[in-house]
Order: structure tokens, then C-alpha cells, then sequence
């Protein structure tokens, strides 16, 4: 047996592409956190301020694949996924900066600020995963995507516990005397864009190791529909069955983590300050946990780590689902602190799905197709984000609180069973 890579000759390559997915983790948390109390300043309906906030979810069904697909054939001097990130990304921290801004002006000038700010960073996003497996070998991706993961989750406690200080300081702004709720934003986009800076000097992908092969079946392009339609009519269908696990289990996630904050508060009865840390829990896991579970699927087999952190996740779920009840009565910050615990649990495990499943998606690609298995990936996860709130919210009202998170194990129970028909993805199917 051929002895397995390290990736310690890949940690700075890898630590700079991870500054990608840094820059979203700091954008994401402030986007979702405050851009419905400015829209709220405008408009009174939850549900329409709940409308608007789809759209970067919609944008990024349709532009996360195309632009992943362009990118696979685009052709520079500095790369393929290059130009776009030093384009798109540094327009994205540019609106993402003029938000709070626009918010003082009117509606008309915020909704457009968040449609464009949506547009270039859901272009950028694929192209930005899809350097990773460009720059770092087949066998070694779950323990860069760990790596890279963890910088994303400590992002966004940076973006949640740091930059969101910034919104109660108080700035003086020309025109609109002074104003709150506005530092945060333009200091993240400082941050993004000496990301960018960072990626466009250190990381040459122009010096990326393409074998003739490669160069040839480049050379004859399809088109992108047509590879994308090969995805699904492929004879072996392991991409179809991981991607329909991946849809069924972020259904899961994206259907209890909007949730778990009320739950809290209505089941355990805790402040709504209290409230956060629940799904805290869950991010402190992910931060934590992302670069071992990588280690361990190098050692153990993806399918294997996917298939028992699943299992894992239904046993937790349905521990959850019982812990209102078997602690009743008992001390109220017993029953918080054991529900944190088993979040955490849930965190460890969820971290390890996702930290593998990219990469083994990854490897049923070839080089020229790369961008198009991230646009699918995406794609998938980007639907269930749209789907899982109203269908657990609706699972909330017909049968109470609790059934959440017996909607969470039904999906990954499902993910679980379809994930028996994935037979490839491992290094050394390659």
C-alpha cells in the first residue's frame, strides 16, 4: 500500500486559499444578523423582509453554477478561478461596505446595494471553493477543506462576536449626522479586500500542475449545460446519490438552525440574549473540529466518516428530541448547559460531513470539470436553504417545538441510506 501524503508541504497554499472563504464568514453573519433590521426601518411585514432575504439564496442557485462552469474555461495568465476573484470579491466588499450607507438613504438605494452586493458574491463563490482542489493533491483535500472550513468558522465568530461590536459605536456620517449600525460593514470590507490582495500575490495558480492530458481535453470544450447534464446521466451514479445526500442533509441543518434559538426560549426558557449561544455551539464545534475530521477521513475512508458521522447525527437528534422531556423538572441550567453539550456534539459531527463530502465529490471530477461538480454542490445546498424553513416551521406549527428536530432526523436519515449508492470519492479512485 502506498504510503499516504502529508499535508504539511500544502499548509501555506492552503492557508491562503482559506482567506477566501474567510472573507464570507465575515460578510455572512453581519448580512444575515443586520440586513433585516435595516430593511425593517422600510418595511413592516416580516414576511416580505423574510422575502428580500431569499434573494441571495435564489441569485445563488443560478450563479454558483454558471460562473463555477466559466470559470473551468476560463484561460489567463493568472489563472482560471484568478480573475474572477480579484473582480467580483473586491465589488462584493465594495457594496457589502455601502449597505449600512445606503440603509440611511432610502429603500430603493439599500435594495439595490443588496442585489448587487448578492450578485458578485454569489459569482465569486465557486470559483473561490474551486481553487482548492486546483492547488492541492486528490488525497489530501478533506484535510485542506478542514483547514479551510476553520478558517470560515472563525471567521464568522470574529464577524459575530468583534465586528458586531462595531454597530452599537456611534460615527459621524455626512448628511446624516451621527449614526449606529453602520462601522461594522465597511471595516469587514477592509478585511476582504486585503484577502484579496493576499490571494493575488502569493497564490500563482498559472503555475499549477495540468499533465498533457489534461491540456488536450481542455482544448475541446462542451458546453456547460451538456456537463452538467452529464453529472446525472452518468452510468454510475455516485455524484447523483451524494448530491441527493447532501440536499436531504442540509435540509436537515437549514430546518433546525433558524429554530433552535426559540426553541430555547420557548422549551428551556432562557433570555434572548441567552438564546444565541445555542447555535454557538454548533459554530465553536465547527471551528474546532474541522481539521481533525479532515484527518481522520485521510485515515479512515470519506464514505466511511460521512456515513458515521451521520448515524451519529440521527442518534443526537433524537437525544435532542427527548431531552425536553427527560429533564423536566430538573434544574433549569442543568437542562441549558446538557442541551449545549449535545449542539456541540451535533456540531463535531455535522463538521465532519461537511468538511468530506466536497472533497469526495471533487474526486468524480476530472480537472476541466471541477467547477462544474462545485456549481452542483452548491446548486443542491442552496435549494434546501430555500426549501427547510418553511417546511420546519410548518412541522413547528402542526406538532410543536420538538418535532424539529425529528424533522432533522428524518433527513439525515434519509442522506444516510442514500449515501449506500455513493461508491466513489475516495483518493484512490482517482
Amino acid at each position: 500500500m502506498a504510503e499516504k501524503k502529508s499535508l504539511s508541504g500544502y499548509w501555506r497554499t492552503t492557508f491562503l486559499i482559506g482567506l477566501g472563504f474567510f472573507t464570507m464568514g465575515l460578510m455572512d453573519p453581519l448580512y444575515d444578523n443586520y440586513i433585516p433590521m435595516f430593511l425593517g426601518n422600510y418595511i413592516e411585514s416580516s414576511s416580505l423582509v423574510g422575502t428580500v432575504m431569499t434573494l441571495d439564496n435564489i441569485l445563488a442557485i443560478f450563479l454558483i453554477p454558471i460562473f463555477s462552469a466559466l470559470s473551468d474555461r476560463t484561460h489567463t495568465r493568472i489563472g482560471r478561478r484568478m480573475p474572477y476573484i480579484i473582480t467580483c470579491l473586491p465589488l462584493a466588499a465594495i457594496f457589502f461596505a455601502l449597505v449600512p450607507f445606503s440603509a440611511l438613504e432610502s429603500f430603493l438605494f439599500l435594495f439595490v446595494t443588496i442585489f448587487l452586493l448578492n450578485i458578485f458574491k454569489q459569482a465569486v463563490r465557486g470559483p473561490v471553493v474551486a481553487l482548492m482542489p486546483d492547488m492541492v493533491p486528490a488525497d489530501l483535500r478533506s484535510e485542506a477543506n478542514g483547514v479551510i472550513n476553520t478558517m470560515g468558522g472563525l471567521a464568522t465568530i470574529l464577524g459575530t462576536i468583534l465586528l458586531a461590536r462595531l454597530m452599537d459605536v456611534r460615527v459621524n456620517v455626512p448628511g446624516f449626522g451621527v449614526v449606529d449600525k453602520v462601522l461594522a460593514f465597511p471595516v469587514a470590507s477592509i478585511f476582504v479586500l486585503l484577502a484579496v490582495l493576499l490571494l493575488f500575490i502569493f497564490v500563482k495558480e498559472n503555475k499549477s500542475t495540468v499533465s498533457t492530458e489534461e491540456e488536450r481535453k481542455e482544448k475541446t470544450k462542451e458546453p456547460i449545460l451538456k456537463s452538467l447534464k452529464g453529472i446525472f446521466s452518468e452510468k454510475e451514479k455516485s455524484a447523483l446519490f451524494i448530491l441527493l445526500s447532501l440536499l436531504c442533509w442540509f435540509i436537515a441543518y437549514q430546518g433546525i438552525l433558524p429554530f433552535v434559538g426559540v426553541y430555547t426560549m420557548e422549551e428551556l426558557g432562557t433570555s434572548a440574549g441567552t438564546a444565541a449561544l445555542s447555535s454557538g455551539m454548533v459554530g465553536v464545534a465547527y471551528a474546532a473540529f474541522a481539521v481533525p475530521s479532515g484527518k481522520f477521513a485521510h485515515k479512515f475512508g470519506r464514505k466511511k466518516t460521512i456515513r458515521g458521522a451521520l448515524l451519529a447525527i440521527v442518534v443526537i437528534l433524537l437525544l435532542v428530541f427527548l431531552h425536553g422531556t427527560l429533564t423536566l423538572g430538573m434544574n433549569p441550567t442543568f437542562r441549558l448547559i446538557s442541551f449545549w453539550i449535545l449542539l456541540f456534539l451535533f456540531g463535531i459531527f455535522w463538521v465532519t460531513v461537511v468538511t468530506n463530502s466536497f472533497p469526495m465529490l471533487w474526486q468524480m471530477a476530472d480537472y476541466q470539470t471541477i467547477g462544474i461538480y462545485t456549481g452542483a454542490y452548491y446548486f443542491f445546498s442552496q435549494l434546501a436553504s430555500i426549501i427547510a424553513p418553511p417546511l420546519a416551521g410548518g412541522t413547528i406549527d402542526l406538532f410543536g417545538y420538538p418535532a424539529l428536530f425529528i424533522f432533522g432526523l428524518i433527513f439525515m436519515l434519509v442522506a444516510l441510506l442514500l449515501m449506500r449508492n455513493v461508491h466513489r470519492g475516495e483518493p484512490v479512485d482517482d
